[in-house]
């Protein structure tokens, strides 16, 4: 029935366990079982389909429990889960977890609890249809976004943060909390920058962007192009060139002066030096700068210019 799974078989052997089909005989000294009751249990084929129905038995309060869980992935930190508890005022939920544990569909290793299988996971994330998924995440990444603020933590901030966006602008209830989010998409993406983490940066500010509501430019200035501005330039570090195409191209249409499109600029010129357009690269700092009233049209020659960069360049470390 089990085809030979080796999970399939673990925990079909606990749940005949559970039904009494399986079960020691102390007096005999050893396992016996009910073949004939076994063999008439309905199973289905897929292995999924049977974690599916094993969670299902589960009291109401362990199911919910696993699925806030499966949320974070495979694994999650036993100290999380306990700050989970707080900031989502569920009380128990440690206690519930401790009973999948005993079930066999949670292990406990070095700190961490990780589903016995990713299927399980997956078995206990698809207890709740889609759209009441997007909805828990969007209020549990808002809960302990709060929580964060108080504990001055960064890494409960990413875990909010990733939450908010994993639900999307879709869980908004509330078109008031855009900005709110679009901000916190905006600090976890300055907090990833600083790790050298551009791939997750990027995505932060993205997220944020995509939280923006129309009329962004001119309600928000400030917070719309510094969001743009960064995504541009992780794009840049990423070798997303067609993105970062994309996000400086907006940030000059909207900047309300020059010299707030300067950083976009700036990256511009980079990435034709880096891919091979170092002249066009140059011409375009040059009106740059003209534009700047900086004039490098001069008749100085070739030499001098060298020997007046790498002066320029003792003062740099």
């Amino acid at each position: 029935k089990t085809k030979g799974n080796p999970l399939f078989v673990s925990q079909l052997m606990l749940s005949l366990s559970k039904k009494r089909l399986l079960f020691p005989s102390l007096s005999r000294r050893r396992w016996e079982w009910d073949n004939e009751k076994i063999m008439s249990q309905k199973l289905p084929d897929d292995v999924a389909v049977f974690f599916t129905q094993s969670i299902a038995d589960l009291p109401s309060n362990v199911r919910i429990s696993l699925f806030h869980i499966s949320c974070f992935g495979a694994s999650v930190e036993i100290a999380f889960v306990k700050t989970l508890e707080i900031a989502l005022e569920m009380r128990g939920l440690c206690n519930n977890l401790d009973i999948a544990v005993d079930e066999g569909l949670l292990e406990k290793k070095g700190g961490q609890l990780q589903f016995s299988h990713d299927r399980i996971q997956e078995a206990a994330y698809n207890t709740l249809p889609a759209d009441e998924r997007c909805l828990f995440h969007h209020v549990c990444g808002i809960a302990l976004a709060s929580y964060s603020t108080s504990e001055s933590d960064d890494n409960i901030l990413l875990a909010a943060v990733n939450q908010i966006n994993l639900g999307g602008p879709s869980a908004i209830q509330d078109t008031s909390q855009s900005f709110t989010i679009a901000t916190v998409n905006l600090r976890a993406g300055q907090k990833a920058m600083a790790m050298s983490d551009f791939g997750a940066a990027y995505s932060y500010f993205n997220h944020g962007i995509s939280f923006l509501q129309e009329g962004h430019w001119q309600e928000h200035y400030d917070l719309s192009l510094r969001l743009f501005e960064l995504a541009a330039k992780c794009a840049l570090a990423i070798g997303d060139l067609a993105s970062m195409k994309l996000h400086l191209e907006q940030v000059v249409k909207e900047a309300r002066s020059f010299e707030d499109a300067l950083n976009v600029m700036y990256f511009s010129t980079c990435a034709l030096a880096y891919s091979s357009g170092l002249p066009d690269s140059v011409q375009n700092s040059i009106g740059v700068l003209t534009k700047l009233g900086i004039d490098l049209q001069d008749s100085r020659s070739t030499e001098a210019c060298v020997q007046e960069t790498i002066m320029l360049l003792t003062t740099r470390t």
